[in-house]
């Protein structure tokens, strides 16, 4: 994602919320410290190499969203090639017996898995915001640097990049477009959860809207998203996306 192409977005998103886009780069820039602190002089050369370990071209890609109903799609999981799985999908379905090729996470939920993931050589996108410097703080330090993919919302600084995305879901799906998914399927995902708090929802009806703007670009249709499209067009629409 070319973060000129981004940034009109990034500021709606900044305007609808009332976030602090300082606060966003300066999560940003205490993730690359901490990364640098984890790393000698000699091998920063080769740290943050994780995102050369996947490539997903002509694979068919299950976004494993965080959803109560994951369970209940792992055949939507099992018709999939690889998996990028949200935050604490990766938890769930690891429990499960399924083999995780990524995880997308800013660490409010299961930074143990991605702890244990890191250490066994599977890449993490770590997502560094406004809100999470004392988790990036606490949590990051005790994962193995290598399998570290460092992500912004604001402006990419050095190995910290911006692949597009807000919530760790669509972020999930923006990665696996990045390096070169042929398909992406979703199971896991329920945009009118119940169950979350208002501002979990204004969320999710912005991960829609990323969404439907990455489906345009990829010109697929995925079928998370059937039922939406039309209120969906109107907005990306309006909004340039």
């Amino acid at each position: 994602m070319d973060f000129e192409e981004w940034e009109p977005v990034y500021e709606r998103i900044l305007a609808d919320f009332g976030y602090d886009r300082q606060g966003d780069e300066h999560a940003r820039d205490v993730l690359l410290a901490v990364l640098e602190e984890m790393t000698s002089e000699n091998e920063r050369c080769r740290q943050h190499d994780a995102l050369s370990h996947l490539d997903f071209t002509d694979e068919t890609v299950a976004v494993a969203g965080a959803a109560s109903t994951l369970e209940d799609e792992l055949d939507v999981v099992e018709t999939a090639t690889s998996i990028v799985a949200a935050s604490d999908a990766a938890r769930r379905l690891r429990d499960v017996g399924f083999h995780i090729d990524c995880m997308v996470t800013d660490l409010d939920k299961s930074p143990g898995t991605a702890r244990e993931l890191t250490i066994e050589g599977t890449p993490v996108a770590v997502h560094a915001h406004g809100d999470n410097v004392p988790l990036l703080e606490l949590h990051v330090p005790r994962f193995e640097v290598r399998s570290v993919i460092p992500t912004t919302q604001a402006s990419p600084n050095g190995p910290v990049r911006n692949y597009g995305g807000f919530t760790d879901g669509d972020r999930a799906a923006f990665l696996a477009d990045a390096v070169g998914a042929a398909r992406l399927v979703f199971p896991g995902w329920e945009f009118d959860d119940p169950a979350v708090s208002a501002e979990k929802h204004r969320k999710l009806e912005w991960a829609a809207r990323l969404l439907r703007w990455l489906e345009r670009r990829r010109n697929e249709r995925f079928g998370v998203l059937d039922g939406r499209r039309d209120a969906l067009d109107r907005y990306v629409s309006r909004n340039g996306m």
